[in-house]
């Protein structure tokens, strides 16, 4: 008789992060809370020398099409953001994996209800 649980009540929400956070750092000098910049990780481009790319240019040569499966069957419409905070005072770079969000943003004005957009 109870109503279902709603898995995704929160994925429509926007995430806000500050450009600066002060949290622990893990490096080597500090071992202690500091402030940390804040921005968004992005993954770089893929390298044509790695191994599973050479053998798989390799395989992909010659007559007989493609060879190994491609994936179509795409369930997920949201990322997982990563964050990349890295110590004003030491400089070490870390990374902090946060929920699925479809908008997220760094260091905006929050928005409170009411507001004129201009």
């Amino acid at each position: 008789s109870f109503p279902p649980p709603s898995h995704n009540n929160k994925k429509n929400e926007m995430v806000n992060i500050p450009k600066i956070r002060n949290t622990f750092c893990k490096g080597k000098k500090c071992q202690k809370h500091t402030p940390h910049k804040v921005s968004q990780y992005k993954v770089g481009k893929a390298s044509l020398y790695a191994q599973g790319k050479r053998r798989y240019d390799r395989k992909q040569q010659g007559f007989g099409g493609q060879t190994k499966p491609v994936f179509h069957k795409k369930a997920k419409t949201t990322k997982k953001i990563t964050l990349r905070l890295e110590c004003t005072k030491c400089k070490a770079k870390f990374f902090l994996p946060i929920k699925r969000t479809k908008h997220f943003e760094l260091g905006q004005e929050k928005k409170k209800k009411g507001d004129v957009l201009f």
